[in-house]
């Protein structure tokens, strides 16, 4: 039985966010990913293949190594699926610090 995984149930898992900060900032291979966790390595491949099959990540095939990278316009969609949420919070919590600030106890 093949389960197709979404995207939100890959970066629920903090070991694959994780993964993705480290390929955030440079490509690396699978062996380079997994010298960053104290997990096996088949443990680090299969983190490795649900953000594949996600898409959160590319492969790219570089002679005998498979180099991992970010998927910047799958993170943008997340990114532009939460922001919404984001601002609905700020704007919640700009209010909660206005009437914080008006409240003056009682002495």
């Amino acid at each position: 039985m093949n389960l197709r995984r979404d995207v939100f149930q890959a970066i629920a898992d903090p070991t694959r966010r994780a993964i993705l900060v480290h390929v955030a900032s440079q490509s690396m291979t699978a062996g380079a990913i997994a010298a960053n966790f104290d997990t096996a390595r088949p443990t680090v491949s299969k983190h490795l293949a649900i953000l594949t099959e996600c898409e959160l990540l590319r492969q790219e095939q570089n002679g005998r190594e498979i180099h991992y990278h970010i998927n910047v316009q799958k993170m943008k969609e997340v990114d532009d699926f939460i922001e919404p949420f984001r601002k609905m919070w700020d704007e919640r919590f700009d209010k909660l610090e206005e009437i914080m600030k008006a409240y003056k106890p009682k002495e």
